[in-house]
């Protein structure tokens, strides 16, 4: 079966609503990683966020809808539709043509914390029928598919920030079931005192107080990471089914994907990159592509000492024995970690890359760590490129791989 096809692109994120606003900072090397609004985040130690700043729910989401759901299904919902204009793409009339399988790492936060506090303030009559589905999962899901009326076979994967690249996994196999489209990807919006509360306690989060020295994945100086929100959600189409309706644009060709587990600990990372590199060499096996073949890898960049290494051990066991070393670049530096819309994002940034022939590099990477075998990125390079690869890794030990390769109508 040939790989499915990326057709449509929809970005919300810190860096830019829209493919190419989010693409053009990239490239210009903005950092989106400022002060944190809203709340007094320095209560839990942080001072710092990848916020989408410009984001107005008015603008995207039904009034009706609004009051029913929380900010990261706004944001997917959003996503979505940026993600259908983008692929001139309309319902068919068969409503079971279409599946959602988006990926969620955190739920909906902040509405969930407004129910609870006024439940603890106010008693249980202040807590709204709503809250039993906005803090969902599976409620982005659910919702673009109840508004679109996209009846396939649909559902949420929770691997936290492999989560974006599993949602494509589970793509494939419901194509291969005989569903011609599927919406994918997914958006998280983890910014509000509860949620960053739940994130600081597991003492991965950056204390620094500018940016410059806040998210430095493979840096000497790396301390941790910056919590982001937002993400990105792609419409894949199996080729033929494409090509039926007339696609106007093909972005590129899922090629290759692979998951594995540590199965180690629910907290600690394993000792060694086995199961890590094991999910890049299944991913490359299954895309028929050879390690000399690949031209970048967009790396997950944990911005944690322990976790680089691990991450380029991995990608040195895979690509080390190349004549000349592999790019690596960890865009997700720019904006914040987005848990599972960040791994989506990713998969955007890498298909612009194609486009243009541009490597975005890694913010702030001024000391980079010893990485035999490897090309650590540290500002934006024009490279052609046929063949990427992205990674990324989910708290608990979720390793995914995912290969994308230029569309073949644009190499013929």
């Amino acid at each position: 079966m040939s790989g499915l096809l990326v057709t449509g692109i929809g970005v919300v994120a810190p860096t830019g609503i829209g493919v190419e606003e989010h693409w053009s900072s990239l490239v210009r090397g903005e950092p989106a990683i400022g002060p944190v609004d809203g709340f007094d985040a320095e209560r839990y130690g942080i001072t710092l966020a990848g916020q989408v700043r410009d984001f107005v729910p008015a603008d995207h989401v039904a009034p009706q809808l609004a009051v029913q759901t929380d900010r990261w299904t706004w944001m997917s919902l959003a996503a979505a539709t940026l993600a259908a204009e983008d692929a001139g793409y309309t319902a068919p009339e068969d409503a079971y043509a279409t599946s959602v399988f988006l990926a969620s790492g955190s739920g909906g936060n902040e509405f969930s914390q407004h129910e609870i506090q006024g439940l603890w303030a106010k008693g249980p009559r202040s807590v709204g029928a709503y809250q039993s589905i906005a803090w969902f999962y599976a409620a982005s899901t659910g919702q673009v598919s109840i508004r679109d009326g996209f009846k396939g076979p649909s559902g949420v994967v929770v691997s936290e920030g492999a989560g974006g690249l599993d949602s494509i996994g589970w793509a494939r196999r419901v194509a291969r079931r005989g569903t011609p489209a599927v919406l994918v990807g997914g958006t998280e919006a983890g910014l509000c005192p509860y949620a960053m509360l739940c994130q600081a306690t597991g003492g991965r989060l950056s204390t620094a107080v500018r940016p410059e020295d806040a998210y430095k994945p493979f840096d000497r100086r790396a301390n941790g990471h910056v919590v982001g929100e937002g993400g990105a959600i792609l419409l894949l189409e199996e080729p033929a089914a494409a090509h039926a309706r007339g696609v106007r644009r093909v972005w590129g060709e899922v090629a290759g994907y692979a998951a594995t587990h540590d199965a180690h600990h629910h907290e600690d990372p394993a000792p060694d990159a086995v199961q890590y590199a094991r999910a890049i060499r299944v991913s490359l096996a299954d895309a028929g592509v050879t390690p000399d073949e690949v031209d970048l890898v967009l790396a997950d960049g944990a911005g944690v000492p322990e976790l680089d290494r691990l991450e380029l051990d991995a990608i040195g066991a895979v690509f080390g024995d190349r004549a000349t070393p592999v790019p690596v670049s960890a865009p997700s530096s720019w904006t914040g970690r987005l848990m599972a819309g960040g791994s989506a994002l990713n998969v955007a940034t890498a298909l612009l890359a194609i486009r243009d022939g541009i490597v975005p590099g890694t913010a702030f990477l001024d000391d980079p760590v010893e990485a035999p075998g490897v090309d650590l990125v540290t500002s934006s390079r024009v490279q052609d490129l046929s063949t990427v690869v992205v990674l990324a890794r989910g708290a608990g030990g979720f390793n995914s791989s995912l290969v994308l390769r230029r569309p073949r109508e644009a190499t013929s």
